[in-house]
């Protein structure tokens, strides 16, 4: 219990927890709609398909912390920094990006948003899952595109949709080695993710009942979204057959 007062009154808790809410609830609404757009763009019938699919999915399998030291140095302060140095081209000043608190964020969220090849890839299976007969009704009817994705795509795509709502939960919120490989938490415990606190606590603090309480907080805020999850998925869930 003694861990738990300490936690309600450590101002750096109060702050990774910040950190990984914003960081939660701007990846994960993205990561779904983008998820789906590629998805969908992956499922078109044209020539060298293939090859696409391939080249979105690559960034799912380099390791994490090789491609952190590749977009740490992308988004480097200096003109160094290949974006900044894009930047510069246009007679744009970038911002410090890792070194202000305003923008050090952005770049761990642009990353999660690049490597979403494995949701890609489920969405894409759930995608090609549906019958073909549906779509070809609905060209009988007139409908178009938009009225195809939106009353028969999305909705027969809700358990795909489901399944990976309830992984990206538990990815967003155990959020680690990007921010350790990147940041360490810097600048300001900016991009002090409640998992990399976690860790510091545990295994450089040696503090770890402290660490132990936290694991269970996460543990009960995961389980509680999951279960946000599953209510507002009740009944709205179409599985084919029912």
């Amino acid at each position: 219990m003694d861990n738990y007062i300490l936690l309600f009154s450590d101002p750096v808790f109060w702050k990774s927890l910040r950190v990984t809410f914003i960081y939660a609830f701007i990846t994960l609404p993205l990561s779904v709609i983008i998820g789906i757009a590629i998805a969908v763009i992956l499922n078109q019938k044209i020539k060298g398909i293939s090859i696409y699919r391939t080249c979105y999915y690559l960034p799912s399998i380099i390791p994490l912390v090789a491609s952190s030291i590749v977009w740490l140095w992308i988004f480097r302060g200096d003109e160094g920094g290949l974006f900044n140095n894009f930047l510069s081209k246009l007679n744009i000043t970038g911002p410090l990006w890792f070194s202000d608190p305003k923008w050090a964020l952005i770049p761990l969220i642009i990353m999660s948003l690049w490597s979403i090849g494995n949701s890609v890839l489920i969405y894409l299976a759930g995608l090609q899952d549906i019958p073909q007969s549906l779509y070809e009704a609905a060209d009988i009817d007139g409908a178009g595109f938009w009225q195809k994705l939106f009353l028969i795509t999305i909705p027969m795509l809700t358990p795909t949709i489901f399944f990976n709502l309830i992984i990206g939960i538990i990815s967003v919120f155990q959020y680690f080695i990007p921010a350790y490989v990147m940041t360490s938490g810097s600048p300001q415990y900016a991009t002090s993710f409640y998992s990399l606190y976690t860790y510091q606590n545990a295994f450089e603090d040696f503090k770890l009942g402290y660490a132990s309480s936290m694991a269970w907080i996460l543990f009960v805020i995961v389980l509680f979204f999951t279960w946000m999850a599953f209510k507002g998925f009740s009944g709205k869930i179409h599985y084919q057959g029912k």
